[in-house]
Formats: C-alpha cells, sequence, structure tokens
C-alpha cells in the first residue's frame, strides 16, 4: 500500500524502529543509517527482527562527508523517523529546520516518551514511567495486585509506535496534497493517555471507578484470570448478559442465586474466588474444550511460542518461523494482497548500493 513511499530511520531503540518495521511491512521502502562501528541488540551475526524488510547504511553522522550523505538521502525521501531525546538532531545538524529547507514535503517523525517540550522533555524514562504518569497503567492489574502492565505493548508499541505511525500516514497525506511537511510529535505519555479514551467513557455511564477494582472491567469475576491445574490461565471476560449466562449454563451454575446477580458488586470478590476455585481443578485443556467455539467469551492464555502452535495460528498464520526466529506478521491485511516476510538487513549491507543509487541520482 505504501509502495513509492521512502522513510528515512535513523537508528534508535524500540518504538521507533518498530513504527519504521511497520511502515515497511506496508510497502514503504524503509532505509535505516545505523551507527557505523555500531552492535545492535542481536549482534553482529545477523539482522534485527525490527530491521525486517529494510534496507541498512551505516554512517557516523559526526563527519562530515558521512552526515552531508544523510541529507542527501533526507532529500530524496518522504519521511524521516528519529527516537533521540530532544535537541540531539538539532545539535548533529538534522533538525526539522535543516531537513525542511532541503526537502519541503518531509514528514519529520520524532518519537519520544515524554514528548519534544515539557518539564520532563528532557528526563530518561522507560515504557512503564511513561504510562504510569499518563493513566494507562491504572487499572492494568486484578484488584489487590500492584499495577503491572504487558512487557512494552501499552507504552513503547500502543501508546508510540503506532501513534507515530497513524500520525507519519496521516502527513503524508496532507504532504501529498499541499506540498508542505510537518514535524510529528509523538510522545508515548500522549498516545498511551489517548488510547484510555474507550475506557474513560464508561465514566458517562458511571461505570469507571477511581478505586481499582470497583469499575466495570477491573472488578468482576467475569472479567477475570484464572490459574489452571497445571498451571495454564484461562481468559473470562463475558460482559453482556447473554455471553454471561451462556458462561454459567457451561459451568452448570445458571441455577446458584449468587452468580445469577452479575453485577452486584459486593459479590464480586467472593465470586472471583469460587471461579478460581473451579478453574484449579482442571487443566487448561480441559477447559479449552469445554469453552472452545462458544460465545462464553473464554479463552486460553498463550504464550507466543503455544500460540504459534495452536490451531487457530494454523489457520491464521499470524506467528510464523523465519529461519528460527519467531515472529509476527504484518497487520492488518489487504484482500489485494499476500504479505509475506522480508529479511532484515545486517547492519551496513546495503551500504555500497545506496551510495551508488545516491550518486546516480544527484549526477541525473
Amino acid at each position: 500500500m505504501l509502495n513509492g513511499i521512502r522513510i528515512i530511520e535513523i537508528e534508535g531503540l524500540g518504538p521507533g524502529p518498530f513504527a519504521a518495521m511497520t511502515l515497511a511491512d506496508l510497502g514503504a521502502e524503509v532505509i535505516v543509517i545505523h551507527r557505523k562501528g555500531g552492535s545492535s541488540l542481536t549482534g553482529d551475526a545477523g539482522g534485527a527482527l525490527l530491521d525486517r524488510g529494510k534496507r541498512s547504511i551505516a554512517l557516523d553522522l559526526k563527519n562530515a562527508d558521512d552526515l552531508q550523505t544523510a541529507k542527501d538521502l533526507i532529500a530524496s525521501a518522504d519521511g524521516l523517523i528519529e527516537g533521540f531525546r530532544p535537541g540531539v538532531m538539532e545539535k548533529l545538524g538534522l533538525g526539522p529546520d535543516v531537513c525542511h529547507a532541503i526537502n519541503p514535503k518531509l514528514v519529520f517523525g520524532r518519537m519520544t516518551g515524554w514528548g519534544q517540550s515539557g518539564p520532563l522533555s528532557q528526563a530518561a524514562g522507560h515504557d512503564m514511567n511513561y504510562i504510569s504518569m499518563s493513566g494507562a497503567m491504572w487499572y492494568s492489574s486484578a484488584p489487590g495486585d500492584v499495577p503491572m502492565p504487558p512487557a512494552t505493548l501499552v507504552g513503547d508499541i500502543g501508546g508510540g509506535a503506532m501513534y507515530l505511525v497513524a500520525g507519519m500516514l496521516a502527513a503524508l497525506i496532507s504532504a501529498g496534497r499541499t506540498g508542505e511537511g510537518t514535524v510529528v510529535d509523538a510522545a508515548i505519555y500522549d498516545g498511551s493517555a489517548h488510547m484510555m479514551n474507550l475506557l474513560i467513557g464508561l465514566r458517562q455511564i458511571g461505570q469507571l471507578s477511581d478505586t481499582r477494582g470497583h469499575s466495570l472491567l477491573d472488578g468482576p469475576h467475569w472479567s477475570h484470570t484464572y490459574a489452571c491445574a497445571d498451571g495454564g490461565f484461562m481468559s473470562v471476560q463475558c460482559l453482556e448478559p447473554q455471553f454471561y449466562a451462556l458462561f454459567l449454563q457451561i459451568l452448570e451454575l445458571t441455577e446458584d442465586p449468587e452468580f445469577k446477580q452479575q453485577m452486584n458488586k459486593k459479590l464480586w470478590p467472593a465470586l472471583t474466588k469460587r471461579l478460581a476455585d473451579l478453574f484449579a481443578q482442571h487443566p487448561r485443556a480441559h477447559w479449552e474444550a469445554m469453552f472452545v467455539g462458544t460465545d462464553a467469551c473464554v479463552a486460553p492464555v498463550l504464550s507466543p511460542t503455544q500460540a504459534a502452535d495452536h490451531e487457530m495460528n494454523q489457520a491464521r498464520q499470524v506467528w510464523r518461523d523465519v529461519g528460527g526466529t519467531l515472529q509476527a506478521a504484518a497487520a492488518p491485511r489487504f484482500s489485494t494482497q499476500n504479505w509475506q516476510p522480508k529479511p532484515s538487513p545486517a547492519r551496513g549491507q546495503n551500504s555500497e548500493d545506496i551510495l551508488k543509487e545516491l550518486k546516480a541520482s544527484l549526477s541525473g
């Protein structure tokens, strides 16, 4: 879908490379500028998963000739992605003013934790720090447990990378119409707070409390995860009355006077305990066989490796083993395309070809 779009990525960590990988998955040509002489988290033996579908050139941006090469690449691009602290790109001589002077249509994508401005813009932080202050972490665990979200998903990926992708796509459309580029300020703090709007909307109907365990989705026995006899887990979230009724029917609890009171918040802790005792009596496979294919909204909790082996994945081919590396396929899917995983380049693997192409374009 993005064939013909060129993105220059300045090597960074986490959400920036993920956003660039997503754009590459969507068909954009992504050239990542790796640090000359640097090393990746995966070592030098092979390319990093987040570099799949990209091409790599190794440059030293403190070297005048290499800096000029970076500027020439940026002049040829539709977008740029960087993930440094505010001011670093400016110190390198590649700030938005410089880049827009050589390429007015450029979409300049900036990925940070706290944003380009504000009292914490220069402070270090990580996924959990950003989402804890934005409010996105508050409902992330069972009542009584310390808030603990899934690693990197809520902040780095959800609140960061995907908002950068959305911003880049919107700005690319605008630049195509107007010929004018822009700066996309994607902050994990901002994006993770924005993701809360669906949940915050429950306040309007009195179903969201600042007290954990007292809201529609973070306290009920029917919105919980339960441990099984073999150490596996099952997730339960049968919100709608008809789904809850089916859940009780399958468990032969339809006539239980307490379970009949689905929305009685006073009973939620006790009913959670009763279901915990019940699920603990049998292994996960027992419960999965009982609920699979029903509308009771019950599903097993699987590791990525287990998910890859599950029959659902055999049908959808989401998880794939590519050269011994487990990775998830691109999403979303398009009816006109059959996506296949592309290789990840080693650092600097495409330097010679990119320089030749750049020289040819400049001389032409």
